[in-house]
C-alpha cells in the first residue's frame, strides 16, 4: 500500500513542523536538496554524492522532491537523454536550515556515527 504523503493539518501547535517535516521526510531527501544547494546536477553525479542510496529510491525521492516544488527537474531531448535537477526556490528558502542541519551534525557526528579525529583522541 502506498504511503500517504500528505494529510490534512488540524493547525493545532506544531502543525506547521509537521507540514514542513512532511515535505523532507525521507532518507535522503534533505541530503539531496544540501548537495543541490551547490547547482544543478545530473542523477549519476546526486548518486555518486549521496553514497548509501539505490538507485530506485533516489529515483522516488526526487520525483517525491519535484512533486513538491522544491526541486525542479529539465529534460534535454537528445540521445541519449539528458536530465537535469537543480533546487528550486522554494527548496532554496530550506537553505538556512540544511545548513543549520549540517553544523549540528558537524558538531554532534562522534555522539551518533563514526568518531572524528578530534572525538578520537
Amino acid at each position: 500500500m502506498a504511503k500517504v504523503r500528505h494529510s490534512r493539518f488540524d493547525c493545532n501547535p506544531g502543525c506547521s513542523v509537521e507540514a514542513a517535516i512532511s515535505l523532507i521526510d525521507g532518507k535522503w531527501k534533505c541530503v539531496v536538496l544540501f548537495h543541490l544547494l551547490g547547482g544543478t546536477m545530473r542523477f549519476n553525479e546526486i548518486r555518486r554524492q549521496v553514497s548509501g542510496v539505490t538507485q530506485r529510491t533516489l529515483t522516488n525521492q526526487l520525483r517525491e522532491l519535484e512533486e513538491d516544488g522544491l526541486i525542479e527537474r529539465k529534460v534535454y531531448a537528445q540521445v541519449p537523454p539528458k536530465v537535469e535537477y537543480s533546487i528550486s526556490p522554494l527548496g532554496r528558502s530550506l537553505e538556512p536550515i540544511l545548513i543549520a542541519l549540517k553544523a549540528w551534525g558537524d558538531g554532534n557526528i562522534g555522539r551518533f556515527g563514526k568518531p572524528t579525529a578530534a572525538n578520537a583522541a
